[in-house]
């Protein structure tokens, strides 16, 4: 407990403040809807998602402080662990559960209901904060030198930077608004383009960019490196293997094609190509992906594992400071085998008791390891998709030899996975909540009874997103490519049935063991191999923006302002795009979308239409700068 002694947080033990409020409460959960419906469709698009901890936050403050007039740092704490619980439920739930959707679609089941996806996000988001309550004191306080939780740190930096709390605020709402007007102008109104592809006679490759601000902004706030990355991996896929398929194809009919390549390119273009093939690279190479992360990370697992069994023998010990009260482990444990017994005997969960047994297991192994790893190297490189991908292998495989075959047995798995899939996402989002409230002095208690209403509201929220968006757009088109939840669906199928084109998902793998080799992180190069080059290209743009900044001749405490400017008015960006796309996707559903195509109403040219496109895309790049660089020069004046 050296460690513990020694750390005094920013709020002492024995001050009591207010956290959970009803104002706390109302705007966490509002947050925790929005930031998961926008992250739900970020995701769906790009295959990644951000974290809304510290949106949720300068927002939390922004409200509290300046509307509200109160000085409750706790309480603007409360707000962000709710809202961000729901961005990490909603990333957990659209890599895996998509693919209920997407057999749906082939016919060969019905669409899973609401209810199902809603018990499937809620016992997963449940079992993640369970999971952390006797891990808290493990990896939160005794190893608070030792695991920075940088996600968490950072979150917990900018409440204690209260006075700045109205201009932060007013930075992501303003991202918000503008986002909302550019999407609404793109995809609603459709005065401009939102995608411009370009290619050259006699070449089958493709190159071009999309005009999405949400998309831009996800490369601002990963940086040039990883939105580099992914470019590269787009370009590999869109310049070099779909023109070598078609130049070498040429007449031949390739499996999984039914007709001969030089018909389906004349039909499709590049765009054919790529779902004919490419994506099946693609897929392999993102399995492989991350089962490398998995495997590099065992070492650290094993010890990470052993450890924390090791110090929860004393996690049931009560203590009197408030700092230190962690809600009893006798109630965590048996809400364990209540949600186990729900996830079994509920008819709208397809899991066995054998399949309860692998959720509990590998949940609380993957916790473990989740909370660990973010402890380490943040969020953004928590390998949730390879631990998603190693418990669908084993599931599956399980479930097989168990008798469980069929759509039966591969709804069952997806189930399995889904819940392990939230369940890790949800415990690496609670332990930067746990550290955040640990550097300010809040009640652990108050913290996970915060994070579970998060889950909740989010839970409820989860399923009529997903199916909003599949009803407008339908997963695996081209505005929702769910990346991830594709690939799942690939592995299950390719055990259960082995009918998957094993050669492409080999020369994936091998492209992903390359990659490895010579140092590339192989999980945003895989992702860029799968998805549309339009759309790394797009990320490119918002990194080298992001690259711009990290380059400049400034102090470095003007720079890091600047920056973080910028990435709070991106976060803006990512919320106000995914409200909109939410909204469009109603719209989409009663129909009244026609009604706003002004581009059809006009008859607007292609090529005007595409000029307009870029330049509302310089006009997005010029928000990003005033709102960010910009801003602190007139300041300075």
């Amino acid at each position: 407990m050296e460690n513990k002694n020694e750390f005094k947080p920013y709020v002492p033990a024995s001050k009591v403040t207010p956290e959970i409020t009803v104002a706390s409460i109302v705007m966490g959960i509002l947050l925790a809807v929005v930031f998961g419906a926008a992250n739900a469709y970020l995701g769906l698009r790009v295959g990644m998602t951000v974290s809304a901890s510290i949106p949720a936050a300068v927002i939390a403050m922004g409200v509290i402080r300046i509307i509200m007039r109160k000085n409750s740092i706790l309480e603007s704490n409360i707000v962000q662990t709710i809202g961000s619980a729901g961005e990490s439920l909603a990333a957990g739930a659209i890599f895996t559960l998509p693919a209920l959707f997407l057999w749906a679609a082939e016919g060969k089941m019905a669409k899973p209901g609401i209810l199902e996806i809603t018990l499937i996000a809620l016992i997963g988001g449940l079992l993640g904060v369970f999971f952390m309550v006797p891990l808290r004191n493990a990896l939160i306080v005794k190893e608070h030198g030792v695991l920075p939780y940088p996600e968490g740190t950072a979150c917990a930096e900018v409440l204690l930077a209260g006075e700045k709390g109205g201009s932060s605020a007013s930075t992501v709402f303003a991202g918000m608004g503008f986002a909302a007007l550019f999407k609404f102008i793109i995809d609603g109104l459709k005065l401009v383009s939102g995608e411009i592809s370009a290619s050259v006679k006699g070449f089958a490759g493709q190159i071009g960019t999309q005009i999405y601000p949400a998309v831009m902004s996800v490369g601002y706030i990963c940086g040039a490196r990883i939105s580099s990355y992914m470019f590269a991996g787009g370009v590999l896929s869109w310049l070099v293997l779909i023109p070598l398929i078609v130049l070498f194809g040429a007449d031949i009919i390739l499996y999984p094609g039914t007709e001969p390549i030089s018909e389906i390119f004349a039909a499709g273009g590049a765009g054919a190509i790529w779902s004919s093939y490419i994506r099946y690279i693609g897929a392999g190479a993102l399995a492989a992906g991350g089962i490398i992360s998995l495997v590099k990370s065992l070492p650290l697992i094993v010890k990470t594992f052993t450890g924390a069994v090791k110090s929860m023998k004393g996690a049931g010990a009560s203590s009197n400071e408030r700092t230190a009260q962690d809600i009893n482990l006798k109630i965590v444990i048996i809400a364990i085998l209540v949600l186990t017994l729900v996830v079994w005997l509920v008819p709208a969960i397809p899991v066995s008791l054998l399949g309860a047994f692998v959720i509990v297991i590998f949940g609380f192994f993957f916790a473990t390891v989740s909370s660990r790893m973010v402890g380490l190297v943040g969020s953004s490189n928590n390998p949730v998709s390879g631990m998603a991908i190693a418990t669908l292998l084993i599931a599956t495989l399980i479930l097989k030899v168990t008798g469980a075959e069929g759509i039966a047995g591969m709804s069952s798995a997806i189930a399995i996975g889904s819940v392990i899939c939230i369940v890790s996402a949800i415990a690496g989002d609670t332990s930067q909540d746990l550290k955040t409230g640990y550097i300010l002095g809040a009640t652990p208690k108050k913290q996970q009874i915060g994070e579970v209403v998060g889950v909740v509201a989010a839970a409820l929220a989860i399923g009529g997103t997903l199916y909003l968006l599949d009803s407008a757009w339908g997963f695996g088109s081209d505005q929702l490519a769910a990346p991830q939840a594709t690939l799942m669906k690939l592995i299950i199928e390719g055990v259960m049935e082995g009918n998957l084109p094993w050669a492409l998902v080999f020369i994936g793998v091998f492209l992903a063991v390359v990659a490895e080799i010579v140092g590339i992180p192989v999980l945003p190069f895989a992702i860029g191999i799968y998805l549309p080059v339009q759309l790394n290209a797009c990320i490119m743009v918002g990194g080298l923006v992001r690259l711009a900044m990290d380059k400049m001749k400034r102090k470095e405490e003007e720079k890091k302002e600047i920056i973080n400017d910028g990435v709070l008015f991106c976060s803006g960006m990512i919320a106000g795009e995914g409200l909109v796309g939410i909204l469009l996707a109603l719209l989409a559903v009663f129909g009244v979308d026609s009604v706003l195509n002004l581009s059809a109403r006009f008859g607007i040219p292609q090529i005007v239409s595409d000029i307009g496109g870029l330049v509302l895309f310089a006009i997005i790049i010029l928000t990003v700068l005033k709102f960010s660089l910009w801003k602190k020069r007139d300041k300075k004046k």
